[in-house]
């Protein structure tokens, strides 16, 4: 396995719980063929977030780690972030060797032997634009024009201000966009129980497709009651990270799962937990962790593999997390598959996306 660490400049500077992060650092991985080889190779990406995953030490160690030991995956737990890393690479080197995109290889790893034919993989998965947490007028300037870019999907961040101030910024955003355009909410546990309930109650009108964790990620009881008592779906989102899918299942504590792959160890974990998900009735929407495009691409096939494994109905297509590639300021390589009318192409091509991604550019050639 070859490495090379890289640091990405963030547009803006992002605050969170943790501190404000400038940058997103991390390592880009190769396995495969030696340097000297003309064979295959696979592309993998860490990118840690602190609170979300292991610190970059951390992952640097474990990255070393398993190149001095060889053979055994890094923990999901303790250090999701190189797990991912080294999961995708493997699997990219094995679906360009195989000839699939990663997504047909991804599910045929999910794929239940008593199953029909699987469904088609989509061309494309639609993706929600983040609109932030500016005041009224900025927000509706900022919802209108992803409107008119061809973005059906909305999500505005809740919590920063009081509960009366973001139930009339939402309300200005669905008169300006109508109601054809789906809007979500992202508290990051922001509220109280009471609360929670008080805001979703008084947002109910606005028809919100659903609120991302109203309360804190440690308390995952009264997401479970935030969820049984309101009208308005809940997801959760930290709390899977923090207390492990099958726990949030069992308390019935979400309607929805957010599923972070690099957060959860991995495109094939991605996977696992969304498939689990949807066996109880509980919705899945794939989204980043803001990573390089290596990691939003692998994002966009376990988005693309999810679909599959809804029932195809009307309606039932989620507008994934994928639209972050603009908060980078710098990127690992060109996108091979941008945003266009609110919607990622899924590519086509072996692995992650045919010849876009080699060995080179964990060279930096």
């Amino acid at each position: 396995m070859r490495q090379r660490r890289f640091s990405l400049p963030l547009v803006s500077p992002l605050s969170t719980a943790h501190g404000t992060i400038d940058a997103r650092e991390g390592f880009l991985l190769a396995v495969g063929p030696d340097t000297d080889s003309t064979g295959a190779r696979g592309v993998g990406e860490a990118t840690p977030l602190p609170g979300w995953t292991e610190s970059l030490s951390a992952c640097a160690r474990a990255l070393e780690t398993f190149n001095k030991d060889g053979g055994r995956l890094p923990s999901a737990t303790d250090t999701p972030a190189a797990r991912h890393g080294l999961s995708l690479a493997f699997r990219d080197l094995t679906a360009r060797e195989t000839g699939v995109p990663l997504a047909e290889h991804l599910r045929s790893e999910v794929a239940d032997a008593d199953q029909g034919p699987p469904r088609d993989l989509p061309a494309s998965v639609p993706v929600n634009a983040t609109i932030g947490d500016a005041p009224i007028g900025e927000t509706v300037e900022a919802a209108t024009r992803a409107v008119h870019a061809g973005y059906r999907c909305l999500k505005l961040k809740l919590g920063a201000r009081a509960i009366a101030a973001d139930v009339d910024r939402l309300e200005a955003v669905r008169d300006a966009v109508g109601p054809a355009v789906d809007l979500r909410g992202d508290a990051n546990g922001a509220w109280s129980r009471e609360e929670a309930l008080d805001a979703l109650e008084k947002l109910r009108h606005v028809g919100l497709e659903y609120v991302e964790q109203p309360v804190a990620a440690a308390d995952l009881t009264g997401l479970a009651v935030v969820c049984a008592e309101s009208e308005v779906p809940v997801a959760a989102d930290e709390a899977v990270a923090s207390h492990g899918v099958e726990t949030v299942l069992d308390a019935e504590a979400a309607d929805l799962l957010i599923v972070k792959p690099m957060a959860l160890g991995g495109p094939d974990r991605a996977l696992a937990v969304a498939k689990r998900a949807l066996s109880a009735d509980v919705d899945a929407v794939v989204t980043t962790t803001i990573d390089g495009v290596v990691a939003r691409t692998a994002a966009v096939h376990v988005a693309a593999a999810v679909e599959t494994l809804r029932d195809g109905s009307p309606g039932s297509r989620r507008a994934a997390g994928l639209a972050t590639a603009g908060l980078l300021a710098a990127d690992l390589a060109p996108d091979p598959c941008p945003v266009r009318d609110g919607e990622i192409a899924v590519p086509s091509g072996p692995g992650l996306a045919g010849d876009a991604f080699d060995g080179e550019l964990v060279s930096g050639r």
